[in-house]
């Protein structure tokens, strides 16, 4: 089944209160959202935004350019009324074993509104474009072991679960105190 009628594009300056929105449903979601820090400022920071009235597609990428500041890209997709009723974000990643970059989908989300249109496999789609078109090896990412939906539904379009590794995660006080271990 095709997704339904929609439009896939990277993310402008303009799209930032859409994304943070996003990001907290998501969190929401996920039973987090007191865990979210991103601002509109620190979202302008980091995300390689397209310039406006840029064309910039997952294939043809047209974005500032990808630096240690500002790692990641975010594509949008607009639903057939123009709003934005999802995001892939996401950065590179490398494999060494394969000796080939590939993408590391840090969220994807679709508003609780517009799910089963196929607008989650259209993003998905089209990151899987963007690492065939850049000669990459794999897509990543990860999703939280009580998401059985959306398990089931990475599974039904080839994804295998990666069991034999542990996520691990150093973070706040514990990575200032790693930071500092040497000292």
């Amino acid at each position: 089944m095709a997704p339904a009628p929609c439009t896939v594009r990277h993310a402008r300056r303009e799209d930032i209160p859409s994304i943070l929105q996003m990001i907290r449903e998501l969190a929401d979601y996920e039973h987090e959202l007191d865990a979210v820090e991103a601002t509109e400022a620190s979202l302008d920071a980091t995300i390689a935004f397209a310039p406006d009235n840029v064309e910039s597609t997952p294939a043809a990428p047209n974005t500032e350019p990808i630096t240690r500041t500002r790692p990641s890209r975010c594509l949008l997709l607009f639903n057939e009324r123009d709003e934005a009723a999802g995001m892939a974000l996401y950065f590179y990643n490398y494999s060494t074993w394969r000796a080939k970059a590939g993408i590391y989908l840090e969220d994807l989300f679709v508003r609780s509104s517009e799910r089963k249109k196929n607008y989650g496999k259209r993003l998905l789609v089209e990151l899987a474009k963007e690492v065939v078109t850049m000669g990459g090896g794999r897509l990543d990412w990860s999703v939280l072991k009580w998401n059985e939906p959306s398990i089931r539904f990475y599974e039904s379009l080839g994804a295998n679960p990666m069991n034999e590794w542990v996520g691990m995660r150093v973070d706040g006080e514990s990575l200032m105190k790693l930071a500092s271990l040497l000292e």
